[in-house]
């Protein structure tokens, strides 16, 4: 699932492109100031990029993952990243966990999500369990990270989120009005909101059309984010797979929850707790309770788990305005 952002009139300014293998948008309280607002998020789009991107081979994710069992030193972009993401395994216990990397590959997604193979006649291998993030040798002070031997890094589940939470902030900063940056379900807020909150359609897909009426939230800040097993499927060996990982076992989270979307002070926290309640599937709603934050959890059958004072569905507008 994944969330597409509207606001009542008056409308603020909105743009989208296509951007780490989903849709960026952006939006705009003062409509003069979102040229500079797309700038910053398309600096902070290419930064990640380069970073922390699986798919590129000049990437300084690929290097890392090359020099497995030998200590390298990393950017201090990458150290933010990487603390993400080893933030998140902690506070989940494991249950998202940054070196699933080579289960990931060996399930079938080893490149970009629109280059997988839709229908792979290869019978998908056995999964063993991720190496642990316990296992990976990091210090902070001196950016030195060694990961265990023929270990790979995938931080795809906090990386995207915290450019969110990076681009909206500076955006923010930059153009002194509201800013809402929206990548494919991972969506943060910085600055004043617009008048009546930001208008948060939720459905299973970001390319849904425009217009389909369904449920929607109004936020006046922080973060949303949303984890589903709905869009990035694809079959292996007469399997349909998808691509959150329990690190536990190698192997595709059991299907318990088809779309978890969760709100936070942070689209890192956000994509955090939505992306472990996936995983651990029956055991998320005593989990994300413990949490206090606010989660709507969508069964396969349609049934809505409401906690942590997560509203009623609202019925989403049929308007023209952006999203």
């Amino acid at each position: 699932m994944t969330t597409r952002a509207t606001a009542p009139a008056p409308a603020p300014a909105r743009t989208a492109f296509p951007a780490l293998g989903t849709t960026a948008e952006l939006l705009a309280t003062d409509p003069s100031a979102l040229p500079v607002a797309e700038t910053v998020l398309r600096d902070e789009l290419r930064a990640v990029d380069l970073v922390c991107s699986r798919f590129r081979p000049d990437s300084e994710l690929t290097r890392v993952n090359l020099n497995s069992g030998a200590t390298t030193t990393v950017s201090e972009r990458f150290a933010e990243a990487l603390q993400a993401a080893l933030r998140a395994a902690r506070i989940t216990d494991g249950a998202v966990d940054p070196t699933v990397g080579r289960a990931v590959i060996a399930l079938g997604y080893d490149r970009t999500f629109a280059s997988v193979r839709p229908d792979d006649a290869r019978s998908a291998p056995v999964g063993r369990p991720a190496p642990g993030w316990r296992q990976v040798s990091w210090n902070p002070r001196t950016r030195h990270l060694c990961l265990p031997p023929h270990t790979s890094l995938d931080l795809g589940a906090t990386a995207k989120a915290l450019t969110s939470d990076r681009a909206a902030r500076k955006a923010a900063a930059a153009t002194g009005c509201g800013v809402l940056v929206n990548l494919g379900g991972d969506l943060a807020t910085a600055g004043s909101a617009p008048d009546g909150g930001w208008h948060i359609a939720l459905a299973d897909d970001h390319t849904q059309t425009v217009g389909t009426r369904g449920p929607a939230v109004t936020v006046t800040g922080g973060a949303l984010a949303t984890s589903g097993v709905r869009v990035r499927t694809w079959r292996r060996g007469g399997r349909v797979l998808h691509h959150i990982v329990d690190p536990a076992t190698g192997e595709p989270a059991t299907v318990v929850w088809r779309t978890v979307t969760v709100a936070a002070a942070t689209c890192v926290d956000a994509n955090t707790a939505s992306t472990a309640a996936v995983v651990l599937g029956e055991r998320a709603v005593p989990w994300l309770r413990s949490t206090g934050l606010p989660t709507r959890l969508v069964a396969p059958d349609g049934t809505v788990v409401r906690i942590g004072g997560w509203p009623q569905d609202l019925p989403e507008p049929d308007s023209g305005g952006p999203r």
